[in-house]
């Protein structure tokens, strides 16, 4: 009844002519033609969706999230990049907290990358080749980006960045189970996954939110991360549960 009541009221509209509206015989649910938001139902591997590509010349993408922000998500991932970089390993660093890009700050860098065709060249810092939002929309100026533009942009520094031959691409991930995640989740076989949190009731609740995410999409979880676990007194060096 849907084409015939919805063409109905289309002709009704003054200065229309007169349509035909068609429609397969049979539509799929979203989650079963491979589509739709995740809501603990979609599997990255179910019929319908397009095939993980691998990114030419990475070997391992290493993502590293958090429930919530403010946990020193950025800080793991560019101490992870750094230190395999200093072990000897050729290491990317992918900044993809697109609203949030510090890594840039961090990595004490602010230069705008240069294109040499239709390949974006990444900037280096300490052996590592990075890529972020940041480097592109410099200053106090937000975005203010829905899903699609989300996954373009993703795509880009993924598909579009000329990353080269790396042992590893570590991901910096905005906060969250959102857009950001399932797009690079869905599009790109990820190696595993690293969660980090405070010992905050807070955070751990979420951290398990993100634990529980990448364990249904099959990501593997490599490790949890307990940052700011306590403070030493700079005084008399006791311990100090900030958390509790």
């Amino acid at each position: 009844q849907f084409p015939a009541n919805c063409a109905g009221n289309l002709v009704s509209v003054p200065g229309l002519r007169p349509i035909a509206a068609k429609l397969p015989q049979t539509v799929k649910h979203p989650r079963e033609a491979g589509r739709g938001c995740y809501h603990g139902h979609m599997s990255p591997n179910q019929p319908g969706q397009l095939p993980k590509l691998p990114i030419p010349g990475v070997k391992n993408l290493i993502a590293v999230g958090s429930g919530k922000g403010g946990v020193g998500k950025t800080t793991v991932a560019v101490n992870l990049a750094v230190g395999l970089a200093a072990l000897g390993h050729k290491v990317g660093l992918m900044d993809a907290d697109v609203y949030g890009p510090n890594v840039p700050l961090m990595m004490g860098i602010n230069e705008t990358p240069m294109a040499l065709g239709d390949r974006i060249q990444p900037l280096e810092q300490y052996g590592v080749k990075i890529m972020s939002m940041g480097f592109l929309s410099p200053g106090d100026k937000p975005l203010v980006w829905r899903g699609p533009m989300l996954h373009s942009v993703i795509q880009q520094f993924l598909r579009g960045v000329d990353w080269g031959t790396l042992d590893y691409l570590v991901i910096d991930l905005p906060p969250g189970t959102g857009d950001v995640q399932l797009s690079l989740i869905q599009s790109a076989p990820v190696t595993g996954a690293i969660v980090v949190t405070t010992p905050s009731d807070v955070s751990l609740e979420d951290a398990r939110k993100a634990i529980t995410m990448f364990q249904q999409v099959k990501v593997p979880v490599l490790g949890v991360v307990e940052n700011m676990s306590y403070l030493t007194c700079p005084h008399c060096a006791e311990r100090i549960d900030v958390f509790s």
